[in-house]
């Protein structure tokens, strides 16, 4: 029997998502898209990328049959996806983990429930990935990474091994990371940096090397 499932968001995060969903059904999965919730009710009876909005976040319960991810969030509101959650209050089991086809995981690896993995990521042996961890195409996470819940990586970030990043983190588009570095939680890496220290929590770092800038 298909898995069904609901997606949260109806913007570029979710119409990106159901793409990777469309590259595991062309792969042979048989997971169902049911629709699309959003609070925009603009949006409410349209379709995107030909999926149904089919009413606000809270419609989510009217799909009990269903699994779901949150695809909401940005550099500007990247703590969103953790307040959906726990508004939501579902149980974990309710979450899809969705990882596509083209992403390489190795026995080795856990990920965390409700976490997104797009295409062309790669994790080397020993990585750990929390709950509803969000990643674009082409992120590297090396040996013995640990990604807290709700971490955001943009396209290309790449992290050297022995590396921890401390929940609800978001690394921006081409950052790296050094070997044996903490992000803390709540931070912010802007786009391109190099990290070569630690970086407290809730911190904005950005530049190369990156620094502190607020």
């Amino acid at each position: 029997m298909a898995e069904s499932l609901v997606i949260v968001g109806a913007g570029g995060f979710g119409r990106e998502t159901i793409e990777l969903v469309r590259a595991r059904q062309a792969a042979g999965d048989g997971i169902e898209l049911r629709g699309i919730c959003d609070d925009d009710e603009r949006l409410w009876g349209t379709m995107v990328l030909g999926v149904p909005v089919i009413g606000g976040i809270d419609t989510v319960a009217d799909h009990a049959d269903c699994r779901v991810v949150i695809t909401i969030g940005n550099p500007s509101n990247f703590g969103v996806r953790q307040r959906v959650v726990e508004k939501l209050g579902l149980p974990d089991d309710r979450y899809a983990t969705v990882v596509h086809p083209t992403a390489v995981i190795p026995d080795s690896a856990r990920i965390g429930v409700g976490s997104i993995v797009h295409a062309a990521c790669v994790f080397t042996a020993d990585v750990e990935v929390g709950s509803h961890v969000v990643m674009m195409p082409s992120v590297v996470l090396t040996h013995d990474d640990y990604v807290g819940d709700f971490v955001t990586f943009g396209a290309g970030v790449l992290v050297a091994g022995g590396v921890s990043i401390g929940s609800g983190a978001y690394i921006g588009s081409g950052a790296k990371i050094r070997e044996y570095r903490t992000i803390g939680a709540g931070s912010l890496i802007g786009m391109g940096s190099v990290v070569t220290t630690d970086v407290p929590g809730g911190e904005l770092w950005t530049g190369v090397p990156a620094r502190f800038v607020r």
